[in-house]
């Protein structure tokens, strides 16, 4: 009778376990296996304890440290891979390359802070109100400014486009995302035609935004001679695993002379072309005068950190053509910052309001210091209100949202949900004469791990363009209630409650 091979083998081995040689060289292995899982247990505790206290040193914010030492304690089997990848919350290879750098940028950028005081520029400092602001920016405000607020997708680029192809000497280009669709194949078209006739082209993307965009465009770019460069958070053997900083600035320069900044990035949703977040309401600003050399202030250390080069750029300062004055201050933010730059930067536009503060954003995930400044300036009757979006495109973000409701509300803060497609401009208005444009959202991503920037207009009749474009989308709004939560299924609630634990790393 014929014997299976499986069967035959089986037989084999049960008989070799049976055999005395056999038990004792399965007792080997299995003690060979609990001691290997011993050895990785008490290495994955020594090591979840030994980052606990680096995270114990690091973190800025007692909860999110809490949370993090717990954690690492507890199971560190996936704590400390995920604190690797996004527990940092310093940027040392950067604060690191700036301080190598200052040999190369710091003249440029000193000499021009001369200038803009030299050449009356500079705005002094007379209200208390303004002088936190001043010292977290480090660059002074400065007047001669003229400004236009452009409105979604197809002003923003028309505008972009045109400075691009009536650019001269050299342009400035920098997403946090670029895709290649049929909006980045017109900007790589542009950018082109732009190194082609040569105008000096530097472009700049942030590669994990950017994560989809091909090699065959860059390429693209740089066989006609634009100068492309990824942001590269990962570079350097101690931020080889890290995640968590992004570069989220939106900044376009063309020959020093007009810059743009704002909240849209090149992808055909921003165009309105998207499946469901349509129409896709955005903003940014055209800027014109010694603002713009500012501007350039930021991109020239990001430049820097990316390609180790200071580019040649324009820091003649001048006055807008229009001759209109408006006050302006730029302020980058990041996590390379001694201070928590942009978080402070709003909790002092909070606290010093007195009439009204107007707050857009299309993620709504703040801190505690956030939500009690928002509370305070309620309750002493500044009219504060919140605009978010309906439906956020990111479902961790939209649940946690959902959660500062009912605690503002009860404060008097209003939170306007936008039911018009897809609200994504960051923008802020303050009292009568202060108005905010920039690139940073209000949750701790934008506050303390992304690298931003915000411009402060101090002028009535700015202030008055972006009252507008508040009014007009708070029109395509229905304000928010505590009831409206409290009518979902417990199940909805729970989610709330739980995606708000996340809040520090949305």
């Amino acid at each position: 009778m014929l014997i299976a091979p499986g069967r035959f083998l089986r037989s084999n081995r049960e008989k070799w376990a049976c055999s005395p040689r056999g038990a004792a060289v399965s007792a080997y292995w299995r003690k060979r296996r609990i001691r290997i899982l011993i050895c990785f247990v008490i290495s994955a505790h020594l090591l979840g304890a030994v980052t606990a206290v680096q995270a114990l040193m690091e973190t800025r914010t007692p909860q999110g440290t809490i949370a993090w030492v717990v954690s690492l304690n507890t199971f560190p089997y996936l704590s400390v891979p995920a604190y690797w990848v996004f527990g940092r919350t310093r940027f040392n290879g950067y604060i690191k390359k700036r301080q190598e750098s200052l040999d190369d940028t710091d003249p440029a950028i000193r000499q021009l802070v001369r200038k803009v005081y030299a050449e009356g520029f500079a705005v002094p400092v007379t209200d208390s109100r303004y002088k936190p602001v001043r010292q977290l920016a480090k660059l002074p405000a400065v007047g001669g400014n003229d400004l236009q607020l452009l409105r979604n997708g197809e002003a923003i680029f028309s505008s972009i486009f045109e400075g691009i192809r009536t650019a001269r000497e050299y342009l400035l280009v920098q997403f946090y995302i670029v895709r290649d669709d049929e909006l980045g194949r017109e900007l790589r078209r542009h950018l082109e035609d732009a190194a082609e006739r040569g105008v000096r082209v530097h472009f700049l993307y942030d590669e994990i935004g950017s994560y989809r965009l091909s090699r065959a465009y860059l390429d693209s770019l740089r066989r006609a001679g634009v100068r492309v460069r990824a942001f590269n958070s990962t570079r350097g053997k101690a931020n080889r695993f890290q995640l968590n900083f992004r570069n989220h600035r939106k900044i376009v320069v063309a020959d020093g002379r007009y810059a743009w900044v704002g909240g849209a990035n090149v992808g055909d949703e921003y165009m309105g072309r998207h499946a469901n977040l349509t129409p896709w309401v955005d903003a940014m600003v055209k800027v014109e005068g010694p603002a713009v050399q500012l501007i350039q202030v930021p991109f020239l250390e990001d430049w820097y950190w990316a390609s180790g080069q200071i580019p040649d750029l324009e820091w003649e300062t001048r006055a807008a053509r229009s001759g209109v004055s408006r006050t302006i201050l730029s302020l980058p933010s990041g996590p390379a910052d001694r201070f928590e730059t942009c978080a402070l930067y709003f909790i002092d536009a909070i606290q010093s309001a007195r009439r009204r503060i107007w707050i857009a954003s299309p993620y709504f995930v703040p801190d505690e210091q956030i939500v009690s400044a928002l509370k305070l300036a309620a309750l002493r009757g500044v009219d504060v209100r919140i605009l978010v979006p309906r439906d956020c495109d990111n479902f961790l973000v939209n649940l946690s949202g959902w959660s500062f409701v009912a605690p503002l509300e009860e404060a008097g803060v209003k939170v306007y949900r936008h039911e018009n497609g897809f609200l994504h401009y960051k923008a802020m208005l303050r009292d009568e004469d202060v108005a905010a444009v920039g690139t940073a959202n209000f949750d701790n991503r934008s506050f303390r791990l992304n690298f931003e920037i915000t411009l402060e207009v101090r002028d009535p009749e700015f202030a008055r363009e972006v009252e507008t474009m508040f009014l007009e989308d708070f029109a395509d709004s229905r304000l928010s209630s505590a009831r409206e939560i409290e009518e979902r299924s417990f199940f909805f609630r729970l989610a709330v409650r739980m995606a708000r634990l996340m809040a520090p790393i949305q």
